[in-house]
This record gives structure tokens, sequence and C-alpha cells, in this order.
């Protein structure tokens, strides 16, 4: 078990509270949101809105924690010895369900992270949207004006240029949009599915708690019989982290998980070990997130600007003209200062 068999062993530590909550107000970050590219402005909201649902998920889990050490406390306090061995135990299988709960926020993050390419690429495509539609207006302007202006042919040799380069990015954005939502939203769904399928786990493990506990009444005068359930409440526990570790191999051999690295553009990563491995799950230990990579990866961009696009056969065409400059799939960063998160 990664932790003791007892929530009360780092009695004698502070207390845990929840953090603080965060104040909204004016701010810079606040405005950031009306200063978007239009393109990119949709999605810049979900992204902020799902940083409000981690944060929640995230609060809710330490509440659970809390709550988990405070059913403890009170237990201990009461007398009963056999209350307070199971309202112990309880606490303990209730302090994993709100680890469990900030594993959750985090697979739900680093979805939220994958998203951010998408928007990221979408902001990089509308400059080039921008300039294809301003050469084409001033040549609009001349042809009525003066139509026989040498600065027309200057003109339309920009747009051809103008074109070809926001052809290779509307190329880039769709195939990085269907990948990278995907990818998103699959590791989402399998965190949602681990959480559920752990959260029953231990939910019935909980119940097999409860069941050792006496509540038969009793007259009054009449003692209660010895409680003599503690080694059986420690099995349980036992037993509850035997099996989510077999949840975590199982995943695992069925491939349920594959990590999302390489070349995604994110360097999202998410791990699954077994509870003995950093990120692995056991009672107390949590996962570092989980999903599987929603499909391959699909490589737009090549050398010094030449694009490749899969088609849906697997095929490929070729590359584009050399003259064609270089549209980045995303900025420098990912995280805007008004996302990183506390």
């Amino acid at each position: 078990m990664n932790r003791s068999l007892s929530i009360r062993s780092n009695k004698g530590g502070a207390a845990s509270t929840p953090g603080p909550a965060r104040k909204k107000g004016f701010s810079f970050a606040s405005l950031r949101g009306s200063i978007q590219p239009e393109l990119s402005r949709r999605l810049y909201q979900l992204i902020k809105s799902t940083n409000n649902l981690v944060s929640a998920h995230e609060t809710a889990g330490r509440e659970r924690e809390t709550i988990a050490k405070q059913l403890s406390e009170w237990g201990e306090q009461t007398g009963d010895e056999a209350v307070s061995d199971i309202s112990d135990k309880v606490g303990v299988v209730l302090s994993e369900l709100g680890a469990q709960e900030e594993a959750y926020a985090h697979g739900l993050d680093e979805a939220r992270g994958v998203l951010k390419t998408i928007r990221n690429t979408e902001k990089s495509v509308q400059p080039s949207r921008d300039a294809k539609a301003k050469i084409a207006d001033e040549i609009q302007r001349l042809k009525l004006k003066e139509p026989q202006s040498s600065r027309l042919v200057i003109l339309e040799q920009e747009l051809v240029r103008a074109e070809a380069e926001n052809l290779v990015a509307e190329a880039q954005l769709t195939n990085i949009t269907r990948s990278k939502l995907k990818i998103a939203y699959d590791a989402e769904f399998a965190a949602v599915i681990e959480r559920a399928e752990k959260q029953i786990i231990l939910a019935k493990h909980g119940r097999r708690l409860l069941d050792l506990l006496d509540d038969s009444p009793v007259t009054p005068g009449d003692a209660r019989r010895p409680y003599e359930n503690g080694s059986a409440a420690r099995q349980v526990l036992n037993d509850a982290e035997d099996d989510l570790k077999s949840w975590e191999k199982n995943a695992g051999a069925d491939g349920y998980y594959s990590a999302i690295v390489g070349d995604d553009a994110t360097g999202v990563g998410i791990a699954i070990g077994d509870g003995d491995a950093p990120g692995g799950s056991g009672i107390g230990g949590g996962v570092g997130g989980g999903g599987r990579a929603g499909g391959r990866e699909t490589p737009v961009m090549t050398g010094a600007g030449g694009v490749h696009c899969s088609s849906a056969d697997g095929g490929e065409h070729g590359p584009a003209s050399a003259d064609v400059p270089y549209v980045s799939a995303t900025p420098t960063s990912t995280y805007d200062d008004s996302e990183r998160r506390d």
C-alpha cells in the first residue's frame, strides 16, 4: 500500500486545508480574450472554461481528502473501538477517492493542453488570411480608380504568393485540427472511464468496510461484543490496492493507453504505471492522467517550408513550392501567461 493503513499516521502534522479560491476581477488577462484573432477566439474561450473545470475538480479532490481526515479524527474521539477503526479505514478510502478526483483533473488539463495546439495554429493562420484579403481588396480598389496602374501587376504577383502561403497554412490547420481534436477528447474520455472504474472499485470496498461494523441495537445495560474485525478491515484496504493495481495492469495489457509523445507539438505525455512507479496507482498513488492516442499523427510541414498532406487513403500529395514561406504550427509557447496553472 502506498500509504499506511491509517489516515491518522500524520496526525502530528499541520491539518490540510483547501487552498484559497482564486479571486476573479478586472485584469489585463481578462482582456486577453477580446484581443484574440477572430479565428481562435472561440477555442480560446473553450480552453479558459476548461481551466475553470479543472480547478473545480482539484478543489473537490482536496475537499474530499479534508473530509476523510475529519471523519477519522471524529471516529477516534468517540471512544468506540469499532467506530474508531472503521471510520479511519473509510477515511483512507475517501482520501483515495479525492486523489482520483485530482488525477482526473490532471487528465483534463492534459487534454486542454492538446487543444492549445489547435488554437495556436489558428492564430498563426489568421495573418495569412488577413494578408490575402488585404491584397485582394487593394487590387479591386485600384481596378476601380486606376485600371491602368502599373501597381496592379505587382499586386497580382503578391496575391499569388499570398494565396500560396495561405493554402499551406489552411492545409496545416485542417490536419492539425482533426488530429489534435481526436487526441484531446480521446484522452479526456479515457480519464473519465479511469476515474469512474476506480471509483467503483473503491466504493465497493468502502461498503465492505461498513459491513464489518456491527450496528445491531443493544439494550441499556448490555455490553457490546468486543470488536474483532481489525484484521479484516486491513485486508479490505489491501484488496482495494490490489484491485487498483490489477486495473492498471489490465489497462496496459489491453493497449488501453498510449502516451501522447513523439511529434506531438504540445509535449504532453500521459504516463501510466503500476502502484510502485512514479505516477502509478495504488491506495494513495493516483495516476498521471489517461488516454489513448486518438489517431496517428499527421505531419504537415517538412524541411524549409515544404508540406506533405496525408490523404484519407494514406497517400501523400507532393510538396508545395519552395517559395512558399513556412507557417509555424505553434508559437514558441503553448501557454498564455493568463492560462498558467497555479
